[in-house]
Protein backbone atom coordinates (compact mmCIF):
# COMPACT_ATOMS: atom_id res chain seq x y z
CA UNK A 1 0.00 0.00 0.00
CA UNK A 2 1.14 3.17 -0.58
CA UNK A 3 1.77 5.87 1.99
CA UNK A 4 -1.42 8.15 1.64
CA UNK A 5 -1.66 11.12 4.39
CA UNK A 6 -4.10 13.42 2.51
CA UNK A 7 -8.11 13.29 1.27
CA UNK A 8 -8.95 15.77 -0.85
CA UNK A 9 -12.52 16.70 -1.27
CA UNK A 10 -14.27 17.65 -4.55
CA UNK A 11 -17.02 18.39 -6.67
CA UNK A 12 -18.42 17.50 -10.68
CA UNK A 13 -18.97 20.92 -11.72
CA UNK A 14 -21.96 19.94 -13.26
CA UNK A 15 -25.46 21.64 -13.24
CA UNK A 16 -27.39 21.57 -9.61
CA UNK A 17 -29.90 18.28 -9.64
CA UNK A 18 -27.74 16.58 -13.00
CA UNK A 19 -27.77 13.07 -12.39
CA UNK A 20 -24.05 12.46 -13.17
CA UNK A 21 -22.80 8.02 -12.48
CA UNK A 22 -19.21 7.34 -12.47
CA UNK A 23 -19.18 6.41 -15.92
CA UNK A 24 -20.15 9.47 -16.54
CA UNK A 25 -17.30 11.35 -14.89
CA UNK A 26 -14.78 8.24 -16.75
CA UNK A 27 -15.79 9.73 -20.24
CA UNK A 28 -15.43 13.13 -19.23
CA UNK A 29 -11.64 12.21 -17.33
CA UNK A 30 -11.07 10.53 -20.88
CA UNK A 31 -11.91 13.31 -22.66
CA UNK A 32 -9.32 15.53 -20.37
CA UNK A 33 -6.62 12.90 -21.27
CA UNK A 34 -6.63 10.70 -17.92
CA UNK A 35 -5.65 7.37 -18.16
CA UNK A 36 -5.08 4.96 -15.69
CA UNK A 37 -2.73 2.17 -16.20
CA UNK A 38 -3.55 -1.00 -17.66
CA UNK A 39 -2.78 -3.21 -15.12
CA UNK A 40 -3.96 -1.17 -12.36
CA UNK A 41 -7.25 -1.02 -14.49
CA UNK A 42 -7.67 -4.38 -15.43
CA UNK A 43 -7.67 -5.77 -11.60
CA UNK A 44 -9.98 -3.03 -10.26
CA UNK A 45 -12.92 -1.79 -11.96
CA UNK A 46 -11.85 -2.39 -15.73
CA UNK A 47 -15.03 -0.32 -16.76
CA UNK A 48 -13.35 2.88 -15.89
CA UNK A 49 -9.90 3.29 -17.87
CA UNK A 50 -9.79 7.24 -17.06
CA UNK A 51 -11.24 8.12 -13.88
CA UNK A 52 -8.76 10.23 -11.58
CA UNK A 53 -11.16 9.73 -8.52
CA UNK A 54 -10.98 6.94 -6.29
CA UNK A 55 -14.75 7.27 -5.08
CA UNK A 56 -17.51 9.53 -6.05
CA UNK A 57 -20.79 10.21 -4.37
CA UNK A 58 -23.97 10.76 -5.95
CA UNK A 59 -26.89 12.85 -5.21
CA UNK A 60 -28.65 10.12 -3.68
CA UNK A 61 -25.58 9.18 -1.42
CA UNK A 62 -24.75 6.27 -3.02
CA UNK A 63 -20.89 5.90 -3.00
CA UNK A 64 -19.17 4.51 -5.82
CA UNK A 65 -15.71 3.52 -6.11
CA UNK A 66 -13.04 5.11 -8.98
CA UNK A 67 -9.46 4.11 -8.68
CA UNK A 68 -8.48 1.32 -5.83
CA UNK A 69 -6.28 3.06 -2.93
CA UNK A 70 -3.64 1.42 -3.55
CA UNK A 71 -3.34 3.17 -7.19
CA UNK A 72 -2.19 6.92 -7.38
CA UNK A 73 -5.33 9.26 -8.52
CA UNK A 74 -5.28 11.79 -11.07
CA UNK A 75 -7.77 14.17 -8.82
CA UNK A 76 -5.29 17.74 -8.06
CA UNK A 77 -2.20 18.24 -9.95
CA UNK A 78 1.25 18.19 -7.76
CA UNK A 79 -0.55 15.94 -4.64
CA UNK A 80 -1.93 12.56 -6.36
CA UNK A 81 0.60 10.76 -4.91
CA UNK A 82 -0.28 10.58 -0.96
CA UNK A 83 -3.96 11.28 -1.20
CA UNK A 84 -7.15 10.05 -1.94
CA UNK A 85 -9.41 11.49 -4.26
CA UNK A 86 -13.39 12.30 -3.41
CA UNK A 87 -15.97 13.74 -5.27
CA UNK A 88 -19.55 14.86 -5.10
CA UNK A 89 -21.84 15.04 -7.96
CA UNK A 90 -23.05 18.56 -8.08
CA UNK A 91 -22.13 22.05 -7.41
CA UNK A 92 -22.36 25.03 -4.30
CA UNK A 93 -25.20 22.53 -3.58
CA UNK A 94 -25.55 18.90 -2.15
CA UNK A 95 -28.05 16.62 -0.97
CA UNK A 96 -28.69 15.63 2.80
CA UNK A 97 -27.73 11.87 1.88
CA UNK A 98 -24.72 13.16 -0.02
CA UNK A 99 -23.77 14.90 2.96
CA UNK A 100 -24.55 12.05 4.83
CA UNK A 101 -22.51 10.00 3.29
CA UNK A 102 -19.58 11.72 2.84
CA UNK A 103 -19.56 12.24 6.70
CA UNK A 104 -19.62 8.01 6.78
CA UNK A 105 -17.21 8.22 3.84
CA UNK A 106 -14.52 10.46 5.53
CA UNK A 107 -15.23 8.45 9.04
CA UNK A 108 -14.11 5.47 8.01
CA UNK A 109 -11.14 6.97 5.82
CA UNK A 110 -10.40 8.63 8.79
CA UNK A 111 -10.15 5.10 11.13
CA UNK A 112 -8.34 3.41 8.17
CA UNK A 113 -5.46 6.47 8.05
CA UNK A 114 -4.67 7.68 10.94
CA UNK A 115 -3.61 11.47 10.89
CA UNK A 116 -5.20 11.66 7.90
CA UNK A 117 -5.44 15.73 6.27
CA UNK A 118 -8.98 16.19 4.58
CA UNK A 119 -9.25 19.04 2.67
CA UNK A 120 -10.78 20.77 -0.48
CA UNK A 121 -9.29 20.90 -4.28
CA UNK A 122 -9.25 24.57 -3.69
CA UNK A 123 -7.17 24.23 -0.25
CA UNK A 124 -4.15 22.75 -2.45
CA UNK A 125 -3.85 25.52 -5.04
CA UNK A 126 -0.56 27.55 -4.49
CA UNK A 127 0.15 30.07 -1.95
CA UNK A 128 1.07 33.68 -4.48
CA UNK A 129 1.64 35.56 -2.10
CA UNK A 130 3.78 33.56 0.51
CA UNK A 131 1.83 34.92 3.45
CA UNK A 132 1.18 31.04 4.61
CA UNK A 133 -2.86 31.33 3.53
CA UNK A 134 -4.74 30.17 0.45
CA UNK A 135 -7.03 33.01 -0.32
CA UNK A 136 -10.04 32.92 -2.12
CA UNK A 137 -8.29 34.95 -5.03
CA UNK A 138 -5.39 32.66 -5.34
CA UNK A 139 -7.49 29.63 -5.71
CA UNK A 140 -6.70 27.83 -9.01
CA UNK A 141 -10.62 26.38 -8.66
CA UNK A 142 -13.56 26.60 -6.43
CA UNK A 143 -13.86 23.06 -5.64
CA UNK A 144 -15.75 22.02 -3.69
CA UNK A 145 -17.45 25.29 -2.84
CA UNK A 146 -17.64 24.77 0.49
CA UNK A 147 -14.95 25.40 3.37
CA UNK A 148 -13.61 21.75 4.40
CA UNK A 149 -12.07 23.10 7.12
CA UNK A 150 -15.27 24.96 8.64
CA UNK A 151 -17.88 21.49 7.94
CA UNK A 152 -14.87 19.44 9.94
CA UNK A 153 -15.09 21.90 12.83
CA UNK A 154 -18.89 21.99 12.53
CA UNK A 155 -18.83 17.94 13.33
CA UNK A 156 -19.59 17.21 9.61
CA UNK A 157 -22.80 17.98 9.71
CA UNK A 158 -24.43 19.39 6.72
CA UNK A 159 -23.44 22.85 5.78
CA UNK A 160 -26.62 25.21 5.79
CA UNK A 161 -26.15 27.40 2.72
CA UNK A 162 -24.61 24.01 0.66
CA UNK A 163 -27.36 21.85 1.10
CA UNK A 164 -30.22 21.23 -1.44
CA UNK A 165 -33.77 22.67 -0.18
CA UNK A 166 -36.38 20.09 -0.82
Amino acid sequence: MRTIDTLVIHCSATPQGQHVTVYDIDRGHALRGFKRRPEAARLFNPGLPHIGYHFLVDLKGEIFTGRALEEIGAHVSGSNARSIGLCLVGMKRFTAAQWAALRQLVGELQASFPGLRVVGHRDLSPDLDGDGVVEPQEWLKECPTFEVKNWLLGGMQPMAQHLVKD
